[in-house]
């Protein structure tokens, strides 16, 4: 249910970044609007779900890459001597968002093998 609130009030802000408004259970339908701020319309809102989507994809991607590289950290440190495999690992990692436009290419991203010890 999180990602649902999360593309409508991820498409409403993009709309209006300053919009103020509660919503109940991922149901489009209960958005209510504080006082002075103008409803958007359901279909304004709709035609902004595929880049909302991304955007929540993204997050997720972004989020497991920076987990992926901090347990790789400790090696980074400047006593450590990062072996060829390892730098390739982590330089993949960091380029793994480069050139994503979509949601399907976020979802058919692969992520790169960690080299052994």
């Amino acid at each position: 249910m999180a990602h649902v609130n999360d593309k409508i009030i991820k498409s409403i802000l993009k709309i209006n970044p300053n919009a103020k408004f509660s919503l109940a259970d991922g149901d489009i339908n209960t958005l209510v609007w504080e006082e002075g701020f103008s409803p958007i319309a359901i279909s304004q809102i709709e035609e902004q779900y595929t880049a909302a989507e991304f955007d929540i994809a993204m997050e997720d991607l972004r989020a497991k890459r920076n987990n992926l590289l901090a347990e790789t950290d400790h090696l980074a440190l400047s006593d450590n001597t990062l072996s060829s495999d390892m730098t390739t690992y982590r330089q993949s990692l960091r380029d793994i968002t480069n050139g994503l436009t979509t949601k399907a290419e976020v979802d058919a991203v692969t992520w790169p093998t960690k080299p052994g010890a």
